[in-house]
């Protein structure tokens, strides 16, 4: 039984059809919410229907462009919270500036936590997320913060390439994504292999060895996103050097700015599989090795049950 009124889903401009696809499984309607631009740049926002009392859920990825996206949830956010919303919980199925989560030098900022602040003040009272960065994230809010995977997705998809598991390989792009390769080697019954990295500077990286066996097998490059798309074509290059059959890329978040689609096209990758957290770009719909995985059902799940208070957790696999 719900406890926080009527369940009211809206969209921000960022990812409008994620938003209809979460519906379209909840077998619920859009909330209208006007967004528009005035001249100067500033953003208008109003609420199109009645939400007092009821439970809202924000659907907004924090995609480029950031900075416009993330002020306009917050607009949103604060709409709501004057509009007398019983509870308001924050869809951002990709948390940007999640990467800026620590200091690492000694005059920058934590960005991922002043983004958190942002959000908290502007009334947010939960927040639905899918593969954050970095898992500690969670502890830059004071509210409740739900952290899906989206493996299910995904390893449905990486099961149809091949017949024996033995064939597969699952393949960390660098030593901080180990954990989650291993987690996925598991589930899929494959071998792990790891690319040692080099980071030369921001948004360059250099492949240097491959650490694992290889040799004649489907190599899964797997990552939580792809941004520049530098690590994951060195990752390729190496890994069909060192004799794998064929290359896939495998990423939640396809970012994919600046040279990035360019770069895969051209790359050894036979596939790159991304899921649609954030939507293509039309260079990238044009781009026949990428292809896009809904986790418009995943999200549903999550809406409904945290709408329903029932448990979360059970879609944490």
């Amino acid at each position: 039984m719900a406890l926080h009124g009527e369940l009211k889903i809206l969209s921000g401009s960022a990812n409008p059809s994620l938003a209809k696809a979460i519906c379209d499984h909840l077998g619920c309607l859009l909330t209208p919410c006007l967004v528009e631009t005035f001249s100067d740049g500033e953003i208008r926002v109003e609420i199109g229907d009645n939400v007092r009392g009821d439970d809202v859920f924000v659907v907004q990825p924090t995609c480029a462009p950031v900075n416009y996206n993330l002020m306009e949830l917050c607009l949103v956010l604060d709409a709501l919270k004057r509009a007398s919303a019983k509870r308001v919980t924050a869809v951002i199925p990709y948390y940007g500036y999640a990467r800026q989560d620590r200091k690492v030098l000694p005059r920058a900022p934590i960005s991922a936590k002043l983004v958190a602040d942002f959000l908290t003040v502007a009334g947010v009272h939960r927040l639905l997320t899918i593969d954050l960065h970095a898992g500690q994230i969670q502890g830059f809010f004071n509210i409740p913060v739900d952290n899906l995977y989206a493996a299910p997705v995904l390893l449905q998809h990486i099961k149809s390439l091949i017949n024996d598991p033995s064939e597969l390989v699952i393949v960390s792009p660098d030593a901080g994504g180990t954990e989650r390769a291993r987690a996925y080697a598991k589930r899929l019954c494959a071998s792990l292999a790891i690319i040692d990295k080099r980071r030369l500077c921001p948004n360059q990286a250099e492949a240097m060895n491959v650490i694992g066996d290889v040799e004649d097998k489907v190599a899964v490059v797997l990552d939580d996103m792809i941004d520049t798309a530098g690590t994951m074509v060195q990752a390729a290059k190496v890994l069909m050097e060192k004799g794998a059959k064929s290359v896939v890329a495998c990423a939640t978040h396809g970012v994919l700015s600046g040279p990035a689609v360019q770069r895969l096209q051209e790359s050894a990758f036979s596939q790159i599989l991304v899921t649609d957290t954030i939507p293509l770009k039309n260079e990238a719909l044009a781009c026949s090795k990428i292809h896009s995985l809904s986790v418009a059902s995943l999200l549903a799940k999550a809406v409904h049950n945290i709408h329903t208070e029932s448990s979360v957790s059970v879609l944490f696999v």
